[in-house]
């Protein structure tokens, strides 16, 4: 299983890249590389030349791989939710109790993230970072509906439906699974936010998590038994 494991890639839409950049050490690269820029600099001022300045490669061979910047976060989102959707399949496989499950779930998706060393090329807590302060940026834009369309989203619908389903299986009688799955997914990275940024609105900090504020409000939400 291990072994398995380490051979995962992470699929994202190809609508969103015109070379698969896991195609080349180059494509991983100008992936991993842009996440430590927009990391630095803020999207904003983040373009494909200073990438080109920082891989020392020309900017043109970026453009290769992404049509634009904006493309470029929406993958780098993508693949941040692809990351997290396989973190719940492994952490959640094999737990039959449906409570235990959804907490399980809600644990991996709200916990703060640490580097997975089996995708050498993505520092996933700087990725986090962005996540956390940029992702609203690759759908609060006038082509959200057509890239909605498209597909740009398909990955992070797919895991607000696999924990829908997940709370559907504890509280069938519960109306607003969707609402409740895409608030906690949402919700961890503006509490994260907060916590960071204007701690005076929030009750999460270094000792009382957002792992803990969203497994408290489910359990209480689906009047759940917690054993944790």
């Amino acid at each position: 299983m291990d072994k398995l494991l380490e051979n995962i890639n992470i699929t994202v839409n190809p609508e969103l890249y015109l070379k698969n950049p896991e195609s080349s050490e180059l494509g991983k690269n100008i992936v991993g590389h842009g996440i430590l820029l927009i990391d630095e600099i803020g999207f904003e001022k983040f373009t494909f030349k200073k990438l080109g300045a920082n891989i020392k490669s020309n900017e043109s061979s970026i453009y290769r791989y992404f049509e634009n910047k904006h493309k470029f976060l929406v993958y780098i989102t993508n693949w941040y939710w692809g990351w997290k959707e396989f973190q719940l399949t492994v952490s959640t496989y094999g737990i039959s109790n449906p409570h235990e499950k959804l907490l399980k779930a809600i644990e991996v998706i709200t916990h703060p993230v640490v580097e997975d060393l089996r995708f050498r090329h993505i520092n996933e807590v700087t990725l986090n970072h962005i996540i956390i302060n940029e992702s609203s940026k690759s759908y609060l834009t006038k082509e959200v509906d057509s890239e909605n369309k498209e597909g740009y989203f398909s990955i992070y619908k797919r895991l607000v439906n696999r924990v829908s389903d997940m709370i559907r299986e504890v509280a069938p009688e519960y109306g607003f699974s969707l609402s409740l799955a895409s608030m906690i997914l949402d919700g961890a990275l503006h509490q994260h936010f907060l916590r960071d940024h204007i701690a005076s609105i929030t009750n999460c900090n270094k000792t009382t998590t957002a792992s803990d504020y969203f497994k408290d409000l489910m359990v209480k939400t689906l009047k759940m038994e917690d054993n944790g």
